[in-house]
């Protein structure tokens, strides 16, 4: 093989995938945008901190409103929002659901404690929680 072809074929392949990620990557910053543009009230979204919350406010061009907790609502750039969750609507618990719930984690949470002191096996005879 002439070494005149070689070089110009050696480069040729290191280029391609430099440019077929470039494309990946600006399809994605693509999609990021549409997303973030499409935000409504009601969405469920996670931010790049990993926040979960609602949104109760989208209706400024920077900015989107969302509540975090009862009555908590913060603002963030709308540039923060990662993706939106889709929560089902039958999913979503109640709020006898959600006290029945945690009384169980609860209990749950005293019997793994209680299991944690039966099982410390310490020299001195003192419990580990």
């Amino acid at each position: 093989m002439d070494l005149s072809l070689l070089f110009p074929l050696l480069i040729l392949l290191l280029f391609i995938p430099i440019f077929l990620s470039g494309r990946r990557q600006r399809r994605q910053v693509q999609e990021m945008q549409q997303l973030q543009a499409s935000l409504e009230p009601g969405d469920v979204v996670v931010t790049t901190s990993g926040l979960r919350g609602t949104v109760v406010d989208a209706s400024y061009e920077d900015t989107v409103d969302i509540e975090i907790a009862d009555g908590i609502v913060t603002t963030w750039v709308r540039g923060a929002v990662r993706e939106k969750v889709n929560v089902p609507a039958g999913d979503a618990p109640s709020t006898d659901d959600a006290a029945d719930e945690s009384d169980t984690a609860a209990v749950r949470e005293e019997s793994d404690t209680a299991a944690v002191r039966e099982k410390d096996d310490s020299p001195n005879g003192t419990s580990r929680t």
